[in-house]
Parts: structure tokens; C-alpha cells; sequence
């Protein structure tokens, strides 16, 4: 049996900062991660400005600006008359400097936060290591069982376990946490095509025949996102994959060129969607946030920051409790308390673009009321492009800003 003051599960965007920002204020803290390494595709790779902020109060902003990354400032759609593509959020009007999404392999981001963790006496990151069940005594979280890669079985207890375990949490098996679910009208599928020079920039979005389709410009080339209505992946891959690269051409025409560069479904890779949230994150001893406590859409793209900015707030609560030796409920409570509204809120939200947008497009029927309401938005955006910074500023910060705590500054 091994001992340790706080247990991270899952060494994602969320555990990894919550374990640097634990280290750096002299918490003894260990991540388990069930990889043997970060480097899985398809990951979200989006930076958004308030993760952009919290590198550079750490002092990391200048490593970071070293990696291999390209800048998203602006979201398109489709939405002229003729079909053209209207700026509907504009990064790039927001104040500087970190005015824009960095999109970054998230192994490089990850592999970042381990190194500048490492530094800390209090960290320890265990990778090839999975924890299969909770360590229970009078009815608190006392630590986890867990696996290795090799076979070997062992315990660790903590004060304060955190689950960062995704969606697919541990922690998602005790039923007094309460997942309450709801319906989502699609899936992913994601994929890459060719960048050319002259092709738009930013995030662009496109629909066609029973089909949305979402690109994110890496530069070289395009991250692909379509989503296809839930359930349907092995219905349309039987359909073959010249049938989904015309539906493709249709609703991106200007990539048409390209789609033959798909060539088989090894390719693509599907995201099974889900939007759901505990009704509790917390029991005595456990504490879950980012996806563990709120599975979110991918519509927006503020799944990542969403679980980042839960470390933060988790590491300012937790920081002082944990370095007294003793976490109570209340503590833990407090981190749900003051993270649930955003994440209601932003869930809310999405749950309104699949009814008004996603579902309506993906079963044939027009979207958001009709052609009328989306030339009108269309005029609105166009003449009174301020309007974009609205949805900029909830994109690139959240509905509330979190900072870390003053003993994890550099």
C-alpha cells in the first residue's frame, strides 16, 4: 500500500494542470494515466485565450510559443444567399495578446505540463498505470486499486482523490453521483484533408445532405469534422465511401477537389457524442471535474477549456485544505458550487444549437426557423459585425475566469 496527498485520475489537459498547479504549491500529488504516452490522434487540440492566460501566469507562454501551432481567429459559415461564408466570431477582435485559439497537437501540450511538472519534488506522473476501483472506508474515498500495463496490482491512498478521467470516468460507476443525460442528435466522424494556400482561414462550417461538416486549418492541411446523425456510423459506412465523399463535395464544394484524397475508412475515426453531467461531483474524499463531471458536445469547442479552467478553480480551493492534511465536504462541494452554472450554462447552450441547428440539418429540414431567419441573421452579422465578439469572448474565456492560486505562480 502506497501513500500520496492528492490522486489525479487520468493525465489529461485537466489532470495535468491540476497536478503542476498542486506541485508548484507544495502538495504531494500523483497522476495516474493508463497510456503509455500522450500521443493519440484527434484529441482536442484547441488553446483557447483563457488557457493561453494561465501558460503565461505560470510562465510558460514563451515554451509554449515554441510549439509547432496554428491561430484560429475567426468562425464561418455558410450562411449568404448565394451560400457564401459569413463571419460569425471574431477572435481577433477581442483585446490582446492572446486574441485566438492555438490549435496544437495535444501531446505537445501535454508532454509540455509533465516536463515543467516534473520539476517539483511533489509530482509524480505514472504512466501505463489505470485505477480499476475505488478504496472505500466508512463511507469515504480513501484511493484507488489500480492496474500496470505489465500485470502488476497495487493500492494507492489519498486524502483527496480528483477524477479526470473523461467521460468514461471511474468515478461515473458510484450511483449516488447521479448522471443525468441528455439527447444528442449526432456523432463525429473526423479525418483529414489537404490545405491549400488560398482556402479560407480560421474554423469553417458547411451542411449538405444529411451532413454537418466543421474544418479546423492546421495549415497543411484541414481537421475534418462530420457529423452525421447518432447511431448511423455502421449504416453509412455500408453505404461505401464514395457515397459519403460526394455527400462531403456538397456540402463543402470548394474541397471537392480533394475528397478523393480520403481513401478508405481506416481513415476516419468516430466520436461517439455525448452531453451529459453529474448531479453531484463530489462524495466524501472524491472530487470529479472537466468530462468526469460534465461530458460536453463538441459544438463550440470549449469542451478542453471548460476542464482546464475546473483545475484551476479546483487547485484555489483545494491548494490550503490539502496542505493541512484534511479535506472536508465542504471543500470539495465548493469547486461544484462554483464551477456547475458555467457548465450548465454552456450545456444549455448546445442543447439549443442541436435542436435549432444540428438536428433540423441532419434529418433534411431547414435550420434556425428558416431561410428568412438566416438571411436576416446573415444582414445582421454583416452590418453590425460586432456582433461577433459576443460569441469570441464565450468561446475564447467562458462564461467565468479562473486564476490560479498565488503559491502556483512562478
Amino acid at each position: 500500500m502506497e501513500r500520496t496527498t492528492c490522486c489525479v485520475l487520468g493525465g489529461g489537459p485537466a489532470g495535468m494542470v491540476l497536478g503542476l498547479l498542486l506541485a508548484r504549491a507544495g502538495v504531494e500529488v500523483t497522476v495516474l494515466e493508463k497510456h503509455g504516452d500522450f500521443l493519440r490522434d484527434f484529441r482536442g487540440d484547441t488553446v483557447h485565450p483563457s488557457t493561453l492566460s494561465l501558460l503565461d501566469e505560470l510562465g510558460l507562454a514563451e515554451r509554449f510559443g515554441r510549439l509547432p501551432q496554428r491561430r484560429v481567429t475567426s468562425v464561418q459559415l455558410p450562411l449568404g444567399p448565394d451560400g457564401s461564408l459569413v463571419t460569425v466570431s471574431d477572435l481577433g477582435s477581442l483585446p490582446g495578446p492572446y486574441n485566438y485559439v492555438a490549435m496544437v497537437p495535444q501531446w505537445d501540450l501535454l508532454d509540455l505540463l509533465a516536463d515543467e511538472a516534473r520539476k517539483e519534488p511533489a509530482f509524480s506522473l505514472r504512466m501505463n498505470t489505470e485505477a480499476t476501483s475505488f478504496v472505500i472506508e466508512h463511507g469515504r474515498v480513501t484511493g484507488v486499486r489500480y492496474r500496470t500495463a505489465d500485470g502488476r496490482t497495487g493500492e494507492l491512498r489519498a486524502t483527496l482523490t480528483v477524477a479526470c478521467d473523461g467521460r468514461w470516468s471511474l468515478a461515473r460507476s458510484l450511483p449516488e453521483l447521479g448522471l443525468r443525460e441528455f439527447a444528442c442528435p449526432m456523432d463525429a466522424w473526423w479525418f483529414r484533408l489537404p490545405r491549400r494556400e488560398n482556402d479560407p482561414q480560421g474554423l469553417v462550417g458547411g451542411a449538405g445532405e444529411g451532413l454537418i461538416v466543421a474544418l479546423i486549418d492546421r495549415g497543411e492541411y484541414w481537421q475534418c469534422a462530420a457529423l452525421i446523425p447518432k447511431g448511423t456510423d455502421a449504416e453509412r459506412r455500408a453505404a461505401g465511401l464514395d457515397r459519403f465523399r460526394g455527400r462531403f463535395a456538397s456540402a463543402v464544394p470548394w474541397l471537392a477537389d480533394r475528397v478523393d484524397t480520403l481513401e478508405t475508412w481506416d481513415e476516419v475515426r468516430m466520436l461517439d457524442v455525448r452531453l451529459d453531467r453529474l448531479r453531484r461531483w463530489h462524495r466524501p474524499g472524491l472530487l470529479c471535474i472537466g468530462d468526469a463531471a460534465h461530458a460536453m458536445s463538441p459544438v463550440f469547442g470549449i469542451g478542453i477549456n471548460l476542464a482546464v479552467q475546473d483545475a484551476v478553480a479546483a487547485a484555489r480551493y483545494l491548494v490550503e485544505p490539502l496542505r493541512r492534511g484534511g479535506v472536508g465536504l465542504g471543500d470539495v462541494r465548493a469547486v461544484q458550487l462554483r464551477r456547475w452554472l458555467t457548465a450548465a450554462g454552456a450545456q444549455t447552450l448546445q442543447r439549443i444549437a442541436h435542436a435549432r441547428l444540428f438536428e433540423p440539418v441532419l434529418a433534411g429540414r431547414p435550420p434556425l426557423g428558416g431561410p428568412r431567419r438566416v438571411q436576416r441573421m446573415s444582414e445582421l452579422l454583416t452590418g453590425a459585425p460586432w456582433l461577433t465578439r459576443v460569441p469570441a469572448y464565450f468561446i475564447g474565456y467562458g462564461a467565468l475566469r479562473e486564476h490560479p492560486p498565488e503559491r502556483s505562480l512562478r
